[in-house]
């Protein structure tokens, strides 16, 4: 397994696992590889250092990516996501001014989700407005 700090064409930093080098070209020449923040995939590598785990931090990534957890971690994800869908609006891209009017009193109070840049996403955070990104889950474009 091999693990990529990736950045989007928004700016969005995240990192992915793929089975090797060419697994990730793969899926990048087939638009498979996505921003868990914006869906783009337009993607490309950002700068890292090499990792070299230790014999003890191996034994935790082998054992955090077990399919046991992988699934748990999965199934409480959708779960997740599902109650956000169901309890809050979807702004889409006006989702740092409808955080703003909020925030601000200038809308209605109510639970919101949608997308942002990275940097609307630090501004927010900075305003003191609290924000929670929605993890996109692999089957989500499936």
């Amino acid at each position: 397994m091999i693990r990529y700090n990736l950045i989007c064409e928004n700016e969005h930093d995240f990192d992915s696992w793929f089975k090797d080098s060419k697994s990730y070209n793969t899926q990048k020449k087939s638009n498979s590889v996505l921003c868990p923040i914006c869906n783009s995939n337009n993607i490309s590598k950002a700068l890292m250092s090499p990792g070299i785990p230790t014999k003890t931090n191996a034994l935790k990534i082998n054992k955090l990516l077990d399919d046991e957890n992988s699934k748990l971690i999965r199934d409480t994800l959708i779960k997740l996501k599902k109650e956000v869908k169901k309890n809050a609006d979807y702004v889409g891209t006006d989702f740092p001014d409808e955080a703003r009017k909020i925030f601000y009193k200038e809308s209605k109070d109510r639970s919101i989700y949608g997308e942002a840049k990275q940097s609307d996403i630090k501004d927010l955070i900075e305003e003191g407005i609290d924000i929670i990104p929605l993890p996109i889950i692999p089957d989500d474009k499936n």
